[in-house]
């Protein structure tokens, strides 16, 4: 059997009974049985007017609290029922150009389209909600499961808790983007953050070009000295220093990293040459930090070493593979002075001639963006 109104499914708190005298527009007060009209909001109740249900967007209203007003004037013994209900679905209930304003608990799988305004709800919506302002009033709290805030101060205010993030924001592939760590403030990008798609700089790996003459061989079986080295006219010199094959000889540099370094272990790559073709030649590098008002009289920390093969003619460039870590003795501070020492260890390698060193590449690790 079919309903006219809401149907089977509300549970109906009152039903309210008037007949009019001649132009009546409005229906308030006490009905026929002295029942006083109440009802919660002009959204859940159905107006009949001799039996038909009334349209609540053209033939009545519901401004005035407990008042249906707006009637067309009623004939005499004209007869109105108002069914006031307990509860209402929403594609029932709100229709698409009614607006409104929602306090209770709301379950609805249809589509809430009317350019309402929803407070204080406890519930899930389903469908889709188009036309919505979401117009949060107070701040979040600790411990709530997704909410949305606001204060004058901060503005917009997202909250969540969750085991491996707080807030998470993810694309229409339901993928993220970017998240909040559980209990963090740090928001990780799932891809590198841009600018008018330009990256951003981000602290990380970073890398200092260390020259042959920036370097000096050392008092004590140190190599020889820088000497430029002519390639062809017109072409580019070398300004190298040579490392003998018969024994084991040293150059040092120093260098003061950035205030961004991180303090920890550094990896580096040789650039250079030989004068003969060669099977390996291998390198070791060593270093220390000096604080202010520290001694420079300071042991070296462990040498690592990295070997390069395969060179096929004098003047060929070789760079060899990125070395493991190195650590810095001296437990190195912001600030500090770092001292290395570099050095041919002919021991582990064949090349039957000099080894003429073009200069380092430094790679270190910072934990900030920049040196403020």
């Amino acid at each position: 059997m079919p309903y006219l109104g809401r149907g089977p499914g509300f549970g109906i708190r009152q039903k309210y009974f008037y007949t009019a005298s001649a132009d009546d527009t409005s229906v308030s007060g006490s009905d026929d049985n002295n029942l006083t009209l109440t009802f919660t909001d002009g959204l859940f109740i159905d107006v009949y007017l001799n039996g038909v249900l009334l349209d609540p967007n053209s033939d009545y209203n519901t401004t005035t609290t407990n008042t249906v007003a707006g009637l067309a004037a009623l004939s005499a013994n004209d007869f109105v029922e108002i069914v006031a209900y307990e509860s209402f679905s929403i594609g029932d209930v709100v229709p698409a150009s009614s607006g409104g304003t929602f306090s209770g608990a709301i379950a609805s799988s249809g589509n809430i389209t009317s350019a309402a305004t929803v407070t204080g709800v406890a519930g899930t919506f389903s469908g889709d909600v188009s036309g919505l302002t979401l117009n949060a009033t107070g701040d979040t709290a600790a411990g709530d499961n997704a909410a949305i805030g606001f204060t004058a101060a901060e503005g917009l205010i997202l909250t969540g808790q969750g085991s491996t993030n707080d807030v998470t924001i993810k694309n229409d592939a339901d993928t993220e983007v970017m998240g909040v760590a559980t209990g963090a403030t740090v928001v990780d990008f799932a891809s590198g953050p841009t600018v008018a798609d330009v990256a951003i700089k981000v602290a990380g790996k970073e890398s200092i070009w260390i020259p042959a003459l920036a370097m000096k061989p050392t008092v004590t079986n140190g190599c020889a000295p820088h000497v430029s080295v002519e390639t062809t006219s017109a072409r580019p010199d070398m300004q190298v220093l040579d490392f003998d094959k018969d024994s084991d000889e040293f150059a040092q540099f120093n260098i003061c990293f950035p205030k961004s370094w991180n303090e920890g272990t550094i990896t580096y790559q040789v650039y250079f040459a030989g004068i003969a073709a060669t099977t390996n030649v291998t390198w070791t590098m060593a270093g220390v930090a000096v604080s202010d008002n520290g001694t420079i009289d300071v042991a070296f920390g462990t040498a690592v070493a990295v070997t390069d093969a395969a060179q096929g003619a004098v003047e060929e460039l070789l760079i060899s593979a990125e070395s493991g870590a190195v650590t810095i003795a001296g437990s190195p501070a912001t600030g500090d002075l770092c001292y290395f020492a570099i050095s041919r260890d002919v021991s582990e390698d064949n090349m039957a001639g000099d080894a003429r060193l073009l200069g380092v590449k430094i790679f270190f690790t910072t934990d900030a963006a920049n040196d403020a």
